[in-house]
C-alpha cells in the first residue's frame, strides 16, 4: 500500500482525493495537471507541497507567446558579441558556455537535489509547446544546439502544471499527466480553510462572513465570482475593522465589496442586490 507523503501545509488544506492523486504522481513520476477555477489554490499547491517536503520550488509561468527553448536555456549571443568586440569581460569569448543561461526547466534539471517545478497556466501556450515541453519532460533531457551538449536531468522534478481551461489541451498532452479538478471549495471546506489562515478568528465572524461570501457568489451573470484569496483578504480586512471585528454586523451590511469584486460591473450588481436587501431575507 502506498504510504502518503504530503498531506497539506499549515495553511494549505485539501482534500483526500487531491492528497491521493499528488502522492501517485510523485511516486510514478509523472506531472499532474490541475484545472480549476482561478483562485481555487492551483498554484499553491505546488508552494504547500515545496515547504512541506523540503524542496525547492521552480516556477514556469508560461506566456502565450512563449517559445520552448526559452523554458529551456538561452544563448546570450548580444553579450557575447559586445564581450568580443570591447575585450573587457572576465567570460572567455571562446568558450560558448559561457554565454548559456538555463531557463526554469533547465534550471530544474541541473539541480543537484529534487525540485518542485511548477508550469503555471499551460493553457496560455500553443499546443506545440505544450507536446514538445512533455516530450523534454518525458525524455527527462534536452540538447544545446550551439554546443551539441545534452542536459539531462540530476533529479526527475515534482512537476506540477496549471490550467484554467481557457484552451482546450491536445489529446497526447492530457494521455501524459495524471489530471485532478480541484472544485471550489464548499462551505464545510471553506470553514477549514478559514481555520487554517486565522486560528484565532470569532466564529460568529467565520460563519457571517462565509454565508456572505457564498451569497454573493451565487449573484447571477458575474465576470468574476470572488475566490478563496478575495476571501481571506475580506476576512483580514473585517478583523482590521472595530466595527465588524465581532461579526455581528455582517448580518445588516456587508462593507469592502472592492476587496471581493475586482470588476466594475461585477462591484454595480453586487451593491445593487445589497441596496435592495437581497442578501439578508
Amino acid at each position: 500500500m502506498l504510504q502518503e507523503r504530503f498531506s497539506g501545509s499549515g495553511r494549505y488544506v485539501l482534500d483526500d482525493e487531491l492528497a491521493k492523486i499528488v502522492n501517485m504522481s510523485m511516486v510514478l513520476e509523472m506531472p499532474l495537471l490541475l484545472k480549476g477555477e482561478p483562485g481555487t489554490g492551483k498554484t499553491m499547491l505546488a508552494h504547500a507541497i515545496a515547504e512541506t517536503m523540503g524542496m525547492p520550488l521552480i516556477i514556469l509561468n508560461v506566456k502565450s507567446n512563449m517559445k520552448l527553448i526559452e523554458a529551456l536555456y538561452q544563448y546570450d549571443t548580444l553579450t557575447r558579441l559586445n564581450d568580443s568586440r570591447f575585450g573587457d569581460s572576465r567570460r572567455d569569448v571562446g568558450n560558448i558556455n559561457d554565454y548559456i543561461r538555463m531557463g526554469k526547466i533547465g534550471q530544474a534539471f541541473v539541480a543537484d537535489e529534487r525540485v518542485v517545478l511548477l508550469i503555471d497556466e499551460i493553457d496560455k501556450a500553443e499546443t506545440e509547446f505544450q507536446d514538445d515541453m512533455l516530450d523534454v519532460l518525458d525524455q527527462m533531457q534536452f540538447d544545446i544546439m550551439e554546443t551539441d551538449a545534452v542536459v539531462r536531468a540530476k533529479q526527475r522534478p515534482v512537476i506540477i502544471i496549471t490550467s484554467n481551461a481557457k484552451k482546450d489541451l491536445s489529446d497526447p498532452f492530457l494521455g501524459r499527466c495524471n489530471f485532478h479538478h480541484i472544485a471550489f471549495p464548499d462551505p464545510k471546506m471553506m470553514r477549514r480553510i478559514i481555520a487554517a489562515h486565522f486560528p484565532d478568528i470569532s466564529g460568529r465572524l467565520a460563519e457571517n462572513a462565509i454565508a456572505a461570501f457564498y451569497e454573493l457568489r451565487d449573484i447571477d451573470d458575474l465576470e468574476k465570482k470572488p475566490a478563496t484569496r478575495e476571501l481571506i483578504n475580506w476576512l483580514r480586512a473585517l478583523q482590521a475593522d472595530p466595527d465588524f471585528k465581532s461579526g455581528d454586523r455582517l448580518n445588516k451590511e456587508i462593507p469592502y465589496l472592492g476587496i471581493l469584486f475586482k470588476k466594475s460591473d461585477d462591484y454595480q450588481k453586487s451593491a445593487g442586490r445589497l441596496m435592495r436587501k437581497e442578501l439578508f431575507r
